[in-house]
């Protein structure tokens, strides 16, 4: 039976990057959603 007490060099690099990864992602497509959101205000506007 494994030790799951113990946490693996893996673990230490793994985790963090895909916590750092998910954040680029969900920062990028939020960005996004807000310049687009922005954009259809502005034309909304000039109508």
């Amino acid at each position: 039976m494994p030790d799951f007490g113990q946490i693996t060099p893996q673990h230490v690099i793994y985790i963090p990057s895909v916590l750092l990864l998910g954040l680029v992602v969900g920062y990028t497509l939020g960005a996004r959603a807000v310049r687009a959101e922005l954009e259809k205000r502005k034309r909304r506007m000039k109508e």
